[in-house]
């Protein structure tokens, strides 16, 4: 059976996002449901996706285990799995953690950007490794099945990371820095660790992570998954879009801002491009993946490789994880 993932979204939900996902053909996605949350906030956030699923319960449900994938392909549905790009809802407390996935959320970012209690962020000018709160957390997480997700880390942070879990680990959304330098982008020494540890990628389609950003060519791009292939093998690459559709610009300036400064952070945009950037026009939405299909088989890429990166291979990653 041939499964399409979508590794990273982070939209303004609506049934018409929902639609397009669906007409995507994509058998699960992973939210994004929390940047800066506390605990309590959170609790608001899911009470906004159970009216989703209570809503367009035609189109999605909550996915929690690789078997919510299967059964979203049988019934025609979407399996959405819950994700923190930071882990601001464990605040200091190891017992959270078990709650928080208790409440369903399967993937969570040690850090975002900045220092956490956990591990560096790529934005901070010393990377000093995961702390040891971070590692006691990783156990946690590893006792759980709960994925330990990297793309917004330091580099030394997210090695340790890869070698103190026990079991894999995923840079969700990120792309090789070889092919465009942006500092969520990964290294090739970093890329090989993590494929060496059986963790995986999901390649970004967010323009700030692409070469020539919004120009980014259909062809660049699957030209340097094929480069990244050779660096980790294709059965360790996915898709992880950092899809944000219909968001007004107030949402990117709270994932970048939070409540943690006063003065204005850009992040990966500036002062005279501060909002979101536009999308290529080869996906501009989740229907991108036909595309995608088309532009990798152009590269060289055959049919069972291209079913790889656009889902089976996030598949057999959650399958390990809940073993």
């Amino acid at each position: 059976m041939n499964f399409k993932i979508d590794n990273l979204q982070y939209c303004n939900w609506s049934r018409e996002i929902f639609q397009i996902n669906k007409q995507a053909g994509l058998d699960a996605i992973h939210v994004t449901i929390v940047y800066h949350e506390d605990f309590d906030e959170l609790k608001t956030v899911l009470k906004n996706w159970k009216k989703h699923f209570s809503e367009n319960s035609d189109l999605i449900f909550h996915g929690k285990n690789f078997k919510d994938i299967e059964k979203a392909k049988t019934e025609n549905k979407t399996a959405v799995f819950f994700g923190f790009q930071n882990c601001s809802p464990i605040e200091d407390d190891i017992g959270l953690v078990e709650k928080v996935y208790d409440l369903g959320c399967r993937f969570m970012q040690l850090t975002y950007n900045n220092q956490s209690l956990l591990a560096t962020g790529c934005y901070e000018a010393i990377d000093s490794g995961v702390t040891n709160f971070g590692k006691e957390v990783i156990k946690e997480m590893n006792r759980l099945g709960l994925v330990i997700d990297m793309s917004h880390s330091a580099e030394k942070s997210t090695i340790d990371a890869i070698k103190i879990s026990e079991k894999p680990i995923a840079i969700t959304h990120a792309n090789p820095s070889f092919w465009h330098p942006a500092k969520r982008n990964k290294s090739n020494e970093l890329l090989k660790i993590l494929s060496e540890h059986k963790g995986m990628l999901g390649l970004s389609l967010y323009p700030h992570h692409l070469k020539d950003g919004t120009d980014c060519s259909l062809e660049s791009f699957c030209q340097m998954t094929a480069k990244t292939a050779e660096i980790m093998g294709v059965e360790k690459i996915g898709i992880g879009s950092d899809l944000c559709l219909n968001q007004p610009n107030t949402i990117v300036e709270w994932m970048r801002n939070g409540t943690w400064t006063k003065s204005k952070n850009y992040g990966e945009g500036s002062k005279n491009k501060p909002g979101f950037p536009k999308q290529p026009d080869w996906f501009l939405d989740a229907r991108g993946f036909e595309n995608l299909e088309v532009g990798l088989k152009k590269v060289g890429f055959s049919e069972s490789e291209v079913n790889g990166i656009l889902g089976n291979n996030w598949y057999n990653f959650y399958e390990e994880m809940n073993q």
